[in-house]
């Protein structure tokens, strides 16, 4: 009976950490980075920050604070429908960006296949590696 009890349990251990096979939608993502005291506001979908129709699509800007980054941020996450596009687009997420971001040298982003989080910075360092953290969590396998 306990070697049952501990097998049952080591196997709910290793499911709860394990990553989810596939990636999250902007709700599961949403939830992670609140889990990472990350707050999440202002979403709008589509809101790219620059006027690609094809990265548009992929989009969705928020606000954000937490941790160490208390004045919020906009941010956007584009969300790519697998690791195949997320490598033929990851590129044109940086010169997106040139349309939004007001200083190139604190131009800030964070990327795990098949998302990538753009924004202007600096962003603080806890913030920033929460961010990083909630992402390759909402990841999975990475599309």
């Amino acid at each position: 009976m306990l070697v049952v009890l501990a097998v049952v349990t080591g196997c709910s251990t290793i499911s709860k950490n394990s990553p989810a096979p596939t990636a999250a939608d902007f709700p599961g993502i949403a939830g992670v980075l609140t889990q990472h005291a990350i707050g999440v506001d202002h979403i709008v979908s589509g809101d790219a920050g620059c006027d690609d129709v094809e990265i548009a699509r992929t989009a969705i800007g928020f606000d954000a604070s937490g941790l160490d980054q208390v004045t919020p941020v906009r941010v956007r996450i584009y969300i790519f429908r697998n690791r195949a596009t997320y490598e033929r687009l990851r590129s044109t997420i940086d010169t997106c960006a040139a349309a939004f971001v007001t200083d190139p040298e604190t131009y800030e982003s964070v990327d795990t296949s098949p998302y990538v989080v753009a924004g202007q910075g600096p962003w603080a360092p806890r913030f920033r590696d929460a961010i990083r953290a909630a992402i390759s969590e909402a990841a999975g396998t990475g599309g």
